[in-house]
C-alpha cells in the first residue's frame, strides 16, 4: 500500500514535458480521463489495503506486540462484572508455587502454567500448560472440566505445536530439549507464551540450555519472563542469567527456587543489572503503560 500511495502523489504532479501555452495549462489544471481513472484505481487499492490491514492492527491490540503483526481475528469479549474481574488492559499473575502460575485476563480467560493437578486456583481454569521433565510438572489426569490440555512434549514422539486463542488470551509454545539420563530428548520441554493485554509473557518451563536465534526469533518480543532458578534441576543459575540476557525482558519472575538460599544467590548475580522487588503477595496485576523496566519481582510461593 506504500507503494500505492507513492505512485498516486506521482501522478498528481503536472506534465511539465507537454508544450507551453493554454493546453499545459489545462494539462496541469485538469489531466486527462485516463490519468483520472489510473487515480481512482490507486484509491481503490490503498482503501482495499487498508480494509486488510486493519482488523489485523486493530486484533493485535488485545494481545501482545510480540510480533509487528499478529495475523489473528479480534476474538476478544467483554467479561462480565465480579468483584475480581481484572481491570481492562491488564493481566493477572498469581504464583501457585514450584513453577505453577495462575494467569487471567479482563474478558475472563484463565491458564495456569506446569499444571500437575494439585497447585490450582479455586475453579479449573480454562486452559493448562504442562511440560514432563518430573511429575511435579505435569499430570496424566487433568480435570475434565479444563477445556484446553496443552503439553509441552508430544506424545507420539514429534513436536508439540500449540498456537491457541482463547477471549482475549493466546497461547503458543517454543519447543526446547531436556536432559535426560540417557542422553538427550530432542523437543521434549517447552516454552509458552501468552499474549493478552498488550503484554508478551514467557514460561520457561524446564528449560535445561542456552537458547539459539531460531528459539529467541519464535519468541519475539518478551515483556515478563518466568524463570527457573533452582541453579540444578534445570540449568546452572549463571546459565539461567545468560538466557534472561539472550530474552532481555522488562519484568523477570523467579520460580522453581525451593529454598530462600537457592533464590537469595540468583539474586545476588542479578541484582547489578536488575532492581529486585520482594513482594508479601503471591498476586500481582501489570499493564504495560505501568509495566516496570529491568526488575526482578519476587513473589512468595517458590
Amino acid at each position: 500500500w506504500i507503494k500505492t500511495l507513492t505512485s498516486l502523489k506521482r501522478r498528481w504532479r503536472p506534465n511539465r514535458a507537454i508544450a507551453s501555452g493554454a493546453a499545459a495549462e489545462r494539462e496541469m489544471i485538469m489531466p486527462s480521463r485516463a490519468a483520472d481513472e489510473r487515480r481512482r484505481n490507486a484509491w481503490r487499492q490503498l482503501f482495499a489495503w487498508g480494509a486488510v490491514l486493519w482488523p489485523a492492527v486493530a486484533a493485535s491490540a488485545a494481545f501482545g506486540q510480540c510480533f509487528p503483526v499478529a495475523d489473528r481475528p479480534a476474538a476478544a469479549q467483554p467479561a462480565a462484572f465480579k468483584p475480581d474481574a481484572v481491570p481492562a488492559g491488564s493481566v493477572r499473575l498469581t504464583f501457585l508455587g514450584h513453577s505453577s502460575f495462575l494467569i487471567e485476563t479482563p474478558a475472563g480467560a484463565s491458564a495456569i502454567t506446569d499444571y500437575n493437578g494439585w497447585l490450582g486456583g479455586a475453579e479449573p481454569p480454562d486452559i493448562v500448560t504442562m511440560n514432563n521433565a518430573h511429575p511435579t510438572h505435569y499430570t496424566d489426569h487433568p480435570d475434565p472440566k479444563i477445556e484446553h490440555v496443552l503439553r509441552g512434549w508430544d506424545p507420539g514422539g514429534g513436536v508439540a505445536r500449540h498456537d491457541l486463542t482463547y477471549l482475549d488470551l493466546h497461547v503458543r509454545n517454543v519447543p526446547t530439549n531436556v536432559r535426560e539420563a540417557g542422553g538427550v530428548r530432542v523437543n521434549g520441554n517447552s516454552i509458552f507464551v501468552f499474549e493478552t493485554a498488550g503484554l508478551c509473557i514467557a514460561h520457561l518451563g524446564h528449560l535445561h540450555h542456552l537458547l539459539t536465534d531460531v528459539h529467541l526469533g519464535e519468541l519475539g518480543q518478551i515483556d515478563v519472563l518466568l524463570v527457573p532458578v533452582d541453579g540444578s534441576f534445570t540449568m546452572a543459575q549463571e546459565l539461567m542469567v545468560e538466557v534472561i540476557d539472550q530474552i532481555r525482558p522488562a519484568l523477570v519472575i523467579p520460580m522453581h527456587y525451593f529454598s530462600p538460599f537457592t533464590l537469595a544467590r540468583f539474586l545476588d548475580l542479578v541484582r547489578e543489572r536488575y532492581h529486585v522487588m520482594v513482594s508479601q503477595s503471591p498476586t500481582v496485576t501489570l499493564a504495560r503503560a505501568t509495566l516496570p523496566y529491568r526488575q526482578v519481582l519476587v513473589l512468595p510461593g517458590g
